[in-house]
């Protein structure tokens, strides 16, 4: 049985643990000026009335990091368990080189599984992010995941954060929709939750059957008895193999960081969005010309839908009617009139201004919901076909959403520097308690190189595509399956005592985080 304590060999291993250890804290450092800088940058032309939603702000900022923070000692500590339990990596070394690839995992990722998952939240909420209930909403769910994730992690369960955050939104859209009644309000989105939960359910599974069937091609082609002998304590495999193992940590580190980090951007945009809209409700990254594209694309799609009004009068209030169409999903004679006025509306409010930066302060927080409600109709109208677009339309009508999400779906640099440096800060602690768990009490043998490897691999793959097609996977659910999937295809057999909680965990992750964000979320409206 390995030694996790993994005593000092030498002087020389000792120095460059450190050295290594002190450059990835002066990354960190660099990051957080960094951060520090363009947080002041933005906010310096911002006048606000009084100093709470700067407090708000801050207090909001710390805890939506917090869960970041949670996010990679509990889930990380999957990418770092093979190759320190196989001892082809001292633990802290290991730590810092899976920060260091979560890191550089979060600065390169797209935002797609960010706004992907807040999708799942009622509209009202998103267009009413500033307000009592918009602050309930993103307190709730972000302290209730939080919340969750410690009480697993304590336990040794590996549980997953992306589950967790899921189930709180979920848990807050339930809450809203009861307190308003019968009022017409939305609640969950469920055919976004459905998108969203085949793919927290089919990770696992997809983990498990790949990872057994690449133990038995691996034992097949490599014939190295090596490869599929448990560890020895203190002593670490040969050269190719630790050379194979640290390379899929790398990669699961790497597409941790690029998915996993992203729920936490998303959350930080609402923050901003609903405590300073002025310097975060639109993108003022879209230059000028830029922005004279966005009129000319505006004007040109507004004759697109004046198409398909089947001669339908204006609507008396476009934006509700918009609106009531995003809640309800029912198209009416008044939703592509009203559709078409908005565009407009938009287009006028962007053209007086001259830029997106420029947009008036009094003006900015109705100019983003223009754009998200507008964004949001054109998605739920071409998923479900209510209107039959020609494919030239379509291609127009494509080009205009994309540019209105360029405008609204952003996540500037500073903020996933700043996410990058609370997971990877989270990954260098809480490891252990997880490695042991992945190590020895899944299978009723130990893991093997060969065994880390696949789980590894096919976890690495199994992330890497999630975060293309914008799906949030757990990095947890799937690495464990695949350790499981391994020991069953080798003979070695499971502990079920382990396995049933690890299922008790997944299963009870989901009511757990539902009712724990929605009793938050009713005590903090009070507050609100």
């Amino acid at each position: 049985m390995p030694d996790l304590s993994y005593p000092q060999t030498s002087t020389i291993s000792g120095r460059g643990r450190n050295i290594s250890f002190a450059i990835f804290l002066l990354i960190i450092a660099i990051g957080a000026v960094y951060v520090a800088a363009h947080i002041a940058s933005d906010l310096q032309p911002v006048k606000l009335g009084s100093a709470l939603p700067y407090l708000l702000l801050g207090v909001a900022l710390l805890i939506a990091l917090g869960f970041e923070f949670v996010n990679g000692f509990h889930d990380t500590a999957n990418a770092v368990a093979t190759v320190i339990y196989t001892n082809s990596l001292e633990p802290h070394l290991a730590v810092v080189w899976s920060g260091a690839w979560n890191f550089l995992g979060v600065l390169v990722s797209t935002g797609a599984v960010a706004f992907g998952i807040l999708q799942l939240l009622p509209v009202e909420l998103i267009l009413q992010v500033g307000s009592g209930a918009g602050f309930a909403m993103v307190f709730a769910l972000l302290i209730a995941a939080i919340i969750w994730n410690l009480g697993t992690w304590f336990f040794g369960l590996p549980s997953s954060s992306s589950h967790t955050l899921v189930g709180s939104i979920i848990g807050v859209g339930l809450m809203n929709q009861i307190i308003h009644g019968p009022s017409g309000t939305s609640g969950v989105d469920w055919a976004q939750a459905a998108g969203v939960g085949k793919a927290l359910l089919f990770s696992p599974i997809v983990g498990f059957v790949l990872s057994a069937l690449l133990l038995i091609v691996l034992k097949a082609l490599v014939r190295v008895p090596k490869l599929y002998s448990e560890p020895t304590k203190n002593t670490p495999p040969p050269f190719w193999i630790r050379a194979l193992l640290i390379l899929t940590c790398t990669g699961v580190s790497f597409a941790h960081g690029s998915n996993d980090g992203q729920k936490g951007m998303g959350l930080i945009m609402l923050i901003l969005i609903g405590t300073v809209p002025t310097a975060y409700a639109l993108n003022k990254a879209v230059t000028p010309a830029q922005t004279e594209t966005f009129i000319a694309v505006t004007q040109h799609v507004s004759t697109v839908f004046e198409k398909y009004t089947n001669g339908a009068p204006p609507s008396q209030d476009p934006r509700a009617d918009v609106e009531s169409y995003v809640r309800t999903r029912q198209l009416t004679p008044e939703t592509m009139p009203a559709l078409k006025q908005l565009t407009e509306t938009i287009g006028e409010q962007v053209h007086r201004s001259g830029s997106m930066a420029a947009v008036p302060q009094s003006v900015v927080d109705n100019v983003r919901n223009n754009m998200y409600v507008t964004s949001e109709a054109i998605r739920l109208i071409e998923k479900s076909n209510a209107v039959a677009f020609s494919p030239d339309d379509k291609k127009a009508i494509d080009n205009y959403k994309s540019q209105v999400d360029h405008a609204t779906k952003f996540i500037p640099t500073w903020v996933k520097v700043a996410v990058a440096i609370a997971l990877g800060l989270g990954t260098m602690v809480g490891w252990k308690r997880i490695v042991v768990t992945v190590g020895e009490k899944i299978g009723k043998q130990h893991l093997t190189y060969g065994q880390g490897a696949s789980a590894e691999m096919v976890a690495m793959a199994t992330i890497g595509m999630a975060d293309a097609w914008g799906l949030p996977v757990s990095t947890t659910h799937v690495l464990a399956s695949g350790v499981a999937g391994t020991m069953a295809a080798n003979g070695s057999g499971l502990q079920w005592s382990t396995v049933r909680s690890l299922v008790l965990a997944w299963v009870l992750t989901l009511p757990a985080s539902i009712m724990l964000s929605g009793a938050l979320y009713w005590v903090f409206r009070q507050l609100f």
